[in-house]
C-alpha cells in the first residue's frame, strides 16, 4: 500500500473510546511500544480461548475469558493509537501486522466459543466465517477505495467485545441451557444470528462497493 487509507469509524462508542485512548497514550512509559501492545493483545486472545475451552470443566474459567477480553481490547486498541500519538507510524508494517494478528485473534476467540460447552462448534465457525468475510471486504475496500471502514450498523470491534462479554456473563450465570428446536440452544441462536448479520453485511457492502467502482471504471 502506497497511501494510508482514510479510517472511517462511526460506532457508538468511538468518540468516548478515542478520548480514553488519547489519555492513556499520554501516560504510557517509553518502554511501552506498539509491537509490545500488539503482543499483549494476542496474549489476551489466547486467554479468551483458554477460558472458553476450560469452561468445559467448570464455568468459573469464564472469568479468565472476561479478563482476556479486557487485555485484548487494551493491546489491540492501543498499539496503533500509541504509534499515531507519538508520530511514529509505519503504515505498511503496522497495517500488515495488525490485521494479520486480527485474523488469528478472531479464530482464537470465536473458535474458543465453539470449544465451550455452551455453543456448538459449527455455529461458532459460521460466525467466524461471517466476521472474516466482512474483514476481507474492509481490507479490499481500503485498497481500491482508500477507505478503511471500522464500523457497521453503528457498531465496531469495541461494541462487539462488549456483546461477547455480555454473552460470556450469561454463560457464567445461566449455565448450560438445554437445547430446543432439536440441539440448538439460546446461545447457539444468538451466535448464529450474529454470524448471519455479518454475512448479510458482507454481501450488501460488496454490492455497494462493486457498483461504486463500476461507475468510476465503466
Amino acid at each position: 500500500m502506497t497511501n494510508t487509507p482514510e479510517r472511517i469509524q462511526r460506532n457508538i462508542l468511538a468518540a468516548t473510546e478515542r478520548r480514553l485512548l488519547t489519555w492513556l497514550c499520554g501516560r504510557m512509559p517509553e518502554w511501552v511500544t506498539s509491537d509490545r501492545l500488539t503482543c499483549l493483545g494476542m496474549i489476551g486472545s489466547v486467554m479468551v480461548f483458554a477460558g472458553y475451552a476450560a469452561s468445559a470443566w467448570t464455568a468459573t474459567w469464564l472469568w479468565l475469558t472476561i479478563i482476556g477480553y479486557l487485555v485484548q481490547w487494551f493491546g489491540d486498541s492501543m498499539d496503533g493509537s500509541l504509534a499515531r500519538y507519538r508520530g511514529i507510524e509505519r503504515p505498511n508494517y503496522g497495517y500488515f501486522l495488525d490485521h494479520s494478528c486480527d485474523g488469528v485473534a478472531t479464530v482464537l476467540i470465536i473458535g474458543g466459543i465453539g470449544c465451550s460447552p455452551f455453543v456448538r462448534l459449527d455455529v461458532a465457525l459460521f460466525a467466524a466465517i461471517g466476521y472474516l468475510l466482512l474483514s476481507v471486504h474492509a481490507y479490499l475496500a481500503a485498497k481500491v477505495c482508500g477507505e478503511f471502514k471500522l464500523s457497521y450498523l453503528a457498531a465496531g470491534p469495541t461494541e462487539l467485545r462488549l456483546m461477547l462479554i455480555a454473552l460470556t456473563l450469561a454463560m457464567l450465570f445461566l449455565g448450560h441451557q438445554p437445547g430446543f428446536l432439536g440441539q440448538v440452544s439460546g446461545f447457539d441462536m444468538f451466535v448464529g444470528l450474529v454470524g448471519a448479520v455479518l454475512a448479510i453485511l458482507f454481501v450488501n457492502q460488496s454490492i455497494v462497493t462493486g457498483r461504486r467502482l463500476a461507475l468510476l471504471e465503466p
